[in-house]
């Protein structure tokens, strides 16, 4: 059977994959055009399980917000290369990727990997890019936020992004969102505030404290007390609403929402970031 250019433009336009490829799956099936997905699907699932010892440290991160902005969900979407990072149509995958997240408010990767996209599951998609660009593709993590009203934002570059929500609704509050999701990107908070660091940590941050003062000859007596000391310099350096706010350092984060609203706050917070 003689397979036409215009079968093999169809085939590479359904699924990116290379016009070589597209012609010996259509040989390979007889100009079965459904067949011939499948056969390019399967290419791709022996490429991903070819690749799955590469490292895909590149890739592209971004977020976004939902229509009734009460939901906001960010997706990190690996590759190996900084080439396949910035291809324009992969980012525009990634975003596809993510809109129907949103659309959908998927809770969490799993649910986002059994959702439909243009008639696959969003995982059988995540293996067909693996085929068509040649590189392991995989879906690094994801995550959301569920809140009154919710804030997204993504770095310039695509490989920094965050999502946080707030307790409270308003148009007012635009900036203070803009403002939170920035700081967020900026000072890569660990906790929400001291409740939400774990036990772990502030043990070891305790330790590490009592060191420091050991080896600077402080009396054995003291080191509790000063290592409770460097751990409340921790708490405000490194969790949100305790932080420094970076646009005065006059204030943190809480008092600046205080500002706005006095009982503005944020409830929940995600951030991605390459490397």
């Amino acid at each position: 059977m003689k397979i036409t250019a215009q079968q093999v433009n169809e085939l590479r336009k359904m699924t990116g994959a290379g016009m070589m490829d597209c012609k010996k799956a259509l040989v390979e099936t007889e100009g079965d055009m459904e067949k011939a997905i499948d056969v390019l699907r399967k290419k791709g699932q022996k490429v991903a399980a070819k690749r799955a010892d590469r490292d895909a440290a590149e890739g592209v991160v971004i977020a976004k917000v939902s229509d009734d902005k009460t939901f906001a969900a960010a997706v990190m979407i690996n590759c190996e290369t900084d080439f396949v990072a910035k291809n324009a149509d992969f980012i525009a995958y990634v975003q596809s990727v993510l809109d129907v997240a949103v659309a959908n408010k998927a809770k969490d990767a799993d649910a986002l990997k059994a959702l439909k996209l243009d008639g696959y599951s969003v995982e059988e998609t995540i293996t067909n890019q693996t085929g068509v660009i040649g590189e392991k593709i995989q879906l690094g993590r994801y995550g959301m936020v569920d809140a009154a009203q919710t804030f997204a934002y993504i770095h310039p570059g695509n490989r920094i992004a965050t999502v946080a929500g707030f307790n409270k609704a308003s148009d007012d509050f635009g900036q203070a969102g803009k403002d939170v999701v920035m700081q967020i990107a900026a000072m890569s908070p660990i906790a929400l505030d001291k409740d939400g660091v774990s036990e772990e940590t502030i043990a070891r941050e305790i330790e590490i404290g009592k060191d420091q003062a050991r080896q600077e000859g402080k009396p054995e007596a003291l080191l509790e007390k000063i290592s409770m000391g460097k751990l409340n310099k921790f708490f405000k350096e490194n969790t949100l609403l305790n932080q420094a706010f970076i646009k005065d350092g006059k204030s943190n984060v809480q008092q600046y929402l205080q500002s706005v609203d006095k009982e503005l706050t944020v409830t929940e917070f995600y951030r991605l970031a390459l490397g």
